[in-house]
C-alpha cells in the first residue's frame, strides 16, 4: 500500500525525453530504441504538452484496417460502428509526422497530486504512463508504472 501523504512529484521523472508534433515518425521510433522507453510526451517549443506517443499508436499503423459495418437500408446507410474510429485509424496509418499518429487527449497528473490518486487513474484509464503538468500545461515530469513499484518498493523496506 502506498503512503496516502506520497506526492507524484516525489516519484516522478523530471524533465523527461519529448519529442516534438513536427518531428518525424521514424524520429520518434529511434528516439523510444535508444532511450529503452515505449512512449514519448509530445511537446511544442514553449514546453506545452500537446498529446503522447507510445508503442500503442506506432502498432496502429501495423495492424490491418477494417472498415465500419453498415447496412444500406432504404437507399440510406446505418453505421454499426462509429466511421470517426476508422478515419482516425486511417490518419494513424497513413501519417508521417508524430502529430499525425499521436494521442491528442492525453490524461495527465499535477506534481501535487497524490500518488495513490495517480495510481487509480493509471489502472482506471489503462495507461503505463502518466505525463506530469503544472496549471498551464507545460510538461514537468513523468510518472510511469516503473516509478509506482519504486514507490511500492519504499514501502516495503
Amino acid at each position: 500500500m502506498m503512503s496516502t501523504d506520497a506526492k507524484v512529484k516525489d516519484f516522478m521523472t523530471p524533465s523527461p525525453i519529448t519529442i516534438a508534433p513536427a518531428a518525424t515518425v521514424e524520429e520518434a521510433v529511434k528516439l523510444m530504441e535508444e532511450k529503452g522507453i515505449s512512449g514519448l510526451p509530445v511537446a511544442d517549443e514553449s514546453g506545452k504538452l500537446v498529446g503522447i506517443i507510445s508503442e500503442g499508436d506506432l502498432l496502429v499503423r501495423e495492424s490491418p484496417m477494417k472498415p465500419p459495418l453498415f447496412l444500406s437500408l432504404l437507399g440510406g446507410v446505418i453505421y454499426f460502428e462509429s466511421p470517426s474510429q476508422f478515419h482516425q485509424h486511417i490518419k494513424k496509418s497513413l501519417g508521417m509526422l508524430v502529430s499525425d499518429v499521436m494521442t491528442d487527449k492525453v490524461i495527465t497528473v499535477m506534481p501535487e497530486q497524490s500518488l495513490s490518486e495517480a495510481s487509480n487513474t493509471m489502472l482506471s484509464k489503462k495507461v503505463n504512463r502518466l505525463p506530469v503538468v503544472d496549471d498551464q500545461k507545460r510538461l514537468v515530469g513523468i510518472l510511469t508504472r516503473h516509478d509506482l513499484v519504486r514507490a511500492l518498493k519504499g514501502n516495503l523496506s
